[in-house]
């Protein structure tokens, strides 16, 4: 059986909340053998006390040995199967602005670059070029027009910018045009499937009217496109689990994965102090906060063992500001392993921690990689912590007689 058909036929209503603290990238590794993790060698009394009352394990976010990208690892998370459900990046970098997309739309994510005097690409991010320069820049090509497809183009940061193409008949699976090296010129637009190639088509001609807007410009003369893709078709926290769901996020990517999911995306923070001020402010209007952290993976891909160790302990710091409000059932968790040894994400199992009144403690008293391995909730895939917090806020019925 469909895991969320499951859900919807086993959904019970009550007025429980559910807070999960998603510390993006939290797992970690040794610096040498013998040595502690980032989790390990922090500072955390709140996470540890939390431990002593609650449950903890190791989820898989997609499946043994996969490293995933923080799409795939958000939608595990979510209770949406990755390998199920595939969200393409551009359609990532749109929603995140806040675009809203419409079923049939593709959204791309273009990347501006440097062409020298015989076209071919001397800088693939036309020299980084700083947001104030580039914003006007892509606003201008909202003079490009092309019958039967409305255009939208929107700024992002620096080399960024997202543009997506609204028209019947668009399919989202086109080749990238940056070929991934200077000395050679941009690749043209390929559609992968024949739903696809009137995509291909539209972007075709999108970049031959870029192409003359943009050829007195500097640095940014021309641009890629990067992932082309449609709007994913997913259903809704509300429609599978009964829940009214809440994002509390800085960066829009995140932003845009929770929308993609019918999250209602409250609040403007800049600070995890922020974000706690969000959400004691929403509190009482929604059933379900996800709650984001970004810089426990930041720091382990800048290969920063002491920032990690030190922004997981701010992680540890908001704690107390979340169990003031009385959630009856709060998940710390990740969606991927960052470890600073590597300097990327990583293939391995992350710590995962859960606090109810009924969830069964384990004897483990701090958290951490190496307790979470003996843990309760043993090593399961992300997609079933939903089904574990529904269950913990008496928000799921017995299935069966």
């Amino acid at each position: 059986m469909d895991m969320h058909k499951l859900t919807r036929e086993l959904a019970a209503k009550n007025d429980s909340k559910i807070v999960m603290l998603v510390a993006d990238g939290l797992g970690g590794l040794p610096q040498e053998p013998g040595g502690k993790t980032e989790l390990e060698t922090a500072q955390t009394p709140n996470l540890d006390r939390l431990a002593a009352k609650g449950i903890q394990g190791q989820s898989i976010p997609v499946k043994p040995g996969i490293a995933p990208g923080s799409g795939p690892g958000h939608l595990g998370l979510f209770g949406y199967d990755p390998l199920q459900y595939q969200i393409g990046r551009g359609a990532l970098e749109a929603t995140g602005i806040g675009f809203q997309m419409q079923p049939g739309d593709v959204a791309i994510r273009c990347n501006f670059c440097t062409l020298d005097a015989d076209g071919n690409i001397s800088d693939r991010r036309a020299g980084r070029i700083p947001t104030e320069e580039s914003a006007p820049i892509a606003i201008s090509l909202r003079e490009i027009s092309i019958p039967g497809i409305e255009i939208f183009v929107e700024p992002v940061k620096e080399h960024r910018f997202v543009v997506v193409f609204r028209g019947e008949g668009l399919g989202g699976n086109v080749k990238d045009t940056d070929p991934q090296a200077t000395g050679v010129p941009p690749l043209d637009p390929v559609a992968d499937d024949s739903a696809s190639e009137k995509t291909a088509e539209v972007a075709k001609e999108f970049l031959r009217q870029a192409r003359e807007i943009l050829k007195d410009q500097p640095k940014a003369n021309f641009h890629t496109m990067r992932g082309f893709a449609a709007r994913p078709d997913m259903p809704t926290y509300e429609e599978v689990y009964g829940l009214k769901a809440a994002a509390i996020a800085v960066y829009p990517m995140y932003k845009g994965l929770a929308s993609l999911v019918g999250m209602e995306i409250v609040g403007e923070a800049a600070t995890l102090e922020d974000q706690m001020t969000v959400l004691k402010e929403n509190w009482d209007k929604y059933d379900f906060f996800f709650i984001h952290f970004k810089y426990t993976d930041s720091t382990g891909e800048d290969g920063n063992f002491a920032d990690k160790v030190k922004r997981t302990e701010e992680l540890d710091a908001c704690l107390p500001a979340i169990e003031a409000l009385g959630p009856e059932v709060l998940i710390v968790t990740g969606d991927h392993s960052t470890p600073a040894y590597l300097k990327s994400h990583s293939w391995h199992s992350v710590p995962t921690l859960l606090v109810s009144d009924c969830c069964r403690p384990d004897p483990h008293t701090s958290f951490s990689e190496t307790t979470s391995i003996t843990g309760g909730l043993s090593q399961f895939e992300a997609k079933y912590l939903m089904l574990l917090a529904l269950s913990n806020a008496g928000r799921m019925g017995k299935y069966g007689a």
